[in-house]
């Protein structure tokens, strides 16, 4: 019979383990979101744009990391969990959107809309491709 003791143990190592990988990815992730808005949004006319941009790559690295790789969980603990989870941002989208209609501007909310949706799923659709050609080539 296990030591219940060296069980909690090896569990919470696990979960801290687990913790470090998603905050070693989700620091650079943060880092490299607040530089777009700040860096490419004057160029892209504005946050709502820069938010479509960061979302469709953080949905292309998702679908990447979510084919055959290999230490698949170590990396999606990183990169998808950490680094894109902290990349992407659907509350600014959200946002985005409210602010579009609070300006009387429905079709542009509606474009920002569907535009975000369709391109996040081809983007992601197209990482996960990448992944499968790269892998089992």
């Amino acid at each position: 019979m296990a030591d219940p003791d060296l069980l909690r143990r090896r569990r919470l190592r696990f979960a801290l383990r687990e913790l470090a990988l998603v905050g070693l990815g989700a620091v650079p992730g943060a880092w490299l979101r607040w530089q777009a808005g700040l860096q490419l949004g004057p160029w892209l006319g504005g946050t709502a744009w820069t938010n479509v941009l960061v979302n469709l790559v953080g949905s292309f690295l998702l679908g990447l990391l979510s084919g055959p790789i290999p230490r698949r969980t170590t990396l999606l603990l990183a990169l998808g969990v950490g680094f894109c989870g902290a990349l992407t941002t659907f509350s600014s989208w959200m946002l985005d959107l409210v602010r579009l209609l609070q300006t009387a501007q429905p079709r542009l909310a509606l474009l920002l809309l569907l535009g975000s949706l369709a391109g996040g799923v081809a983007a992601a659709a197209l990482g996960l491709a990448t992944s499968r050609r790269l892998w089992r080539a």
